[in-house]
């Protein structure tokens, strides 16, 4: 019979545990398959909860429970109010416990497809992820999902909990109905080790200890098999990676970079190279909190002071000199996609590795996972928890490892320029070699020299407005104005460009997107050639045109927002797109059945409802002079 711990005894046994190392898992799978009540009972059957947490748990059991008279383990992770009332997971819980042997960290993913992003985030750190199955059910799609998730995110072993045997009156030939199943398509995934149990959580069966019902079960309990996996040798070869993430300087005399180890380890003497740079230097001393230390391993957080001074910023990665990282712009990753607005090709996010933050795009998007059957199937974009194949392309070189060689120099998450918020997660395959293969061919005749014999500065001026606010015209009479004066122009428009550089695209989201990706490259050349340019475009997203200024940089793009209400620019309908769009003979039209974001902060807006073409096209000179763009 399991007996309450004093605290004294819970501390007393944490300091003997351990001795196999801290082993990381999460549980997963589908809702109500009884991931927290396992955990619970894990706990319970470890004899670390205190008097007052069961006197607790009892509590909440008959406030909350749904096994009546009996304690609900479930309610020792469900923390949030909204999980207890509804029954189910929605955040991340983690818990500590241990036994003689070792030490656990384990974390309680959400089941519900909504909460996908949650479950990806305990499983980037896990060792070993538990999929629980409910014996009733069998395999379904959460339990593929969750499983094609641990692959991706690096777990190499995997425990099949098949839960609640008690409700299939124990049966052997379900559970093995079950496991055959799920070792069909789970096998082709590459993990090293797939181990079935099956266990009921509530009762303790197969948890802890050997379930006298399920006799024909000859492998061992749940407890038994994370006390002995061996999992110290998996990482013990990996090459020494350090994130630079604050550069020390206290004062004139020392110079130290913080961070924490993320692979192999480091020694005072050792030779070591800043991979984005490429400049080399020797380890001096490995500061901590505790004192200097001869050696750190992955993990430790540390400062390392060099033996002569080289330019390190934070987000450079010191690397082992022998076994540097790959630098590049371009590399092949699989993105599980978590924002209700789809991921777009050629859109523009920020990518985060580390201490980089760097702007970036998925420039191909090769293929999406189904995660009904592990299929790899043609898609232009990705919606909310899809998983797909992608190329990425950043805006400057970064350091990286493939995610397979180093979790931590593998991934990245990408994030919306606007909101903020964190989109998507991304696990780095492998770096495109082509990237490596081309460089920039350094030309005797520059967009200087090119400028200076036109006697003027390049710019783009972007003109981005409704169809119909009147950007052509305006940007016909800024051209012509320009002109007149001696300037050396051209003119990019949107409908003429589509009779043949974009003439493939159509107007979906994703084709908007390519659109402005082509025009941005062109207009980057031209500007290289010295020209004024006018570009008249809706160009209705701020990713896309922030993509765009990213590539000119904000000397050189002017953004002109051409406003006008709808209704007034539904009333000039120059083209009759209003009314074909309201008769449902065109789909996508800005403004009426596809969106438009408006500049925030624009150089330039004129509102055509207010004042003329020609007093818009003069005020926008009026800007190019006060500025000293041209005059």
């Amino acid at each position: 019979m399991t007996t309450l711990s004093t605290r004294a005894e819970v501390i007393e046994r944490l300091s003997r545990s351990g001795q196999r190392g801290v082993l990381r898992c999460l549980t997963c799978g589908s809702v109500d398959d009884g991931k927290s009540t396992l955990i619970g009972r894990l706990l319970y059957d470890s004899k670390l909860l205190f008097e007052d947490q069961i006197y607790s748990l009892q509590r909440d059991s008959r406030k909350h429970g749904t096994t009546g008279e009996e304690m609900d383990f479930a309610l020792l992770l469900d923390g949030l109010e909204a999980e207890r009332e509804q029954g189910i997971t929605i955040d991340v819980a983690y818990r500590f416990f241990n036994t003689e042997k070792r030490k656990f960290v384990i974390a309680d993913t959400p089941g519900h497809e909504q909460y996908t992003r949650n479950m990806a985030t305990g499983a980037s750190t896990a060792d070993l992820a538990i999929i629980l199955i409910d014996a009733r059910k069998g395999v379904l799609v959460q339990t593929l999902r969750h499983t094609y998730i641990a692959k991706m995110m690096g777990i190499r072993h995997i425990v099949l909990a098949v839960n609640k045997m008690d409700l299939v009156e124990y049966s052997r030939a379900r559970f093995h109905e079950i496991v055959c199943e799920y070792l069909k398509t789970a096998e082709g995934l590459g993990f090293e080790s797939i181990t079935p149990i099956p266990m009921s959580a509530r009762y303790g069966h197969n948890v802890s200890e050997t379930s006298a019902e399920m006799p024909w079960h000859k492998g061992p309990t749940l407890l038994e098999h994370l006390e002995s996996i061996d999992i110290e040798g998996e990482n013990a070869q990996d090459a020494f990676r350090f994130p630079v993430q604050w550069v020390n300087r206290p004062n004139l005399d020392f110079r130290g970079f913080s961070g924490t180890i993320a692979g192999g380890q480091v020694s005072v003497g050792d030779d070591i190279t800043v991979a984005q740079s490429g400049k080399t230097a020797k380890i001096a001393r490995i500061v901590t909190a505790d004192g200097d230390w001869a050696t750190a391993a992955k993990g430790d957080a540390v400062t390392l002071v060099l033996d002569r001074e080289i330019d390190i910023a934070r987000g450079d990665v010191i690397t082992s000199s022998a076994q540097r990282s790959e630098v590049s712009d371009q590399f092949a990753a699989e993105v599980l996609w978590m924002h209700e607005d789809a991921l777009l090709p050629g859109r523009s996010y920020l990518l985060k590795i580390g201490g980089q933050v760097v702007p970036a795009s998925v420039t191909a998007l090769k293929h999406r996972v189904d995660v009904n059957t592990y299929d790899q199937l043609p898609a232009r974009k990705l919606g909310l928890n899809e998983i797909g194949v992608c190329n990425v392309s950043t805006a400057r070189a970064i350091a990286f490892d493939p995610y397979k060689d180093n979790r931590e120099t593998g991934s990245f998450i990408l994030i919306d320029r606007f909101t903020h918020q964190t989109v998507g997660a991304g696990m780095i395959e492998f770096g495109l070699r082509r990237a490596s293969n081309i460089h920039t061919h350094a030309m005797d005749v520059t967009k200087d020299r090119r400028a200076a014999m036109k006697g003027q500065k390049p710019v783009l001026l972007w003109f981005t407005g409704l169809s119909g606010a009147g950007k052509s015209t305006i940007a016909n009479l800024v051209e012509r104005k320009l002109a007149d004066a001696g300037a050396h122009t051209y003119s990019l428009d949107g409908d003429n460009v589509r009779h043949g550089l974009n003439k493939d695209l159509g107007f979906t989201d994703v084709d908007r997107v390519e659109n402005i990706r082509r025009i941005g490259e062109v207009a980057k050349l031209m500007l290289d050639a010295g020209l004024i340019v006018t570009s008249s475009f809706i160009s209705p997203f701020r990713s896309e045109r922030s993509m765009v200024r990213d590539l000119m940089g904000d000397q050189e793009f002017v953004e002109i927002f051409i406003d006008a209400p709808i209704s007034v620019c539904e009333q000039r309908d120059p083209k009759g797109l209003y009314k074909k769009a309201k008769a449902g003979e065109i789909k996508n039209f800005t403004g009426f059945d596809s969106p438009y974001e408006s500049p925030e902060a624009p150089e330039v807006h004129i509102d055509t409802s207010l004042v003329s073409a020609e007093d818009g096209a003069n005020q926008i000179i009026a800007y190019l002079n006060a500025t000293g763009r041209f005059g």
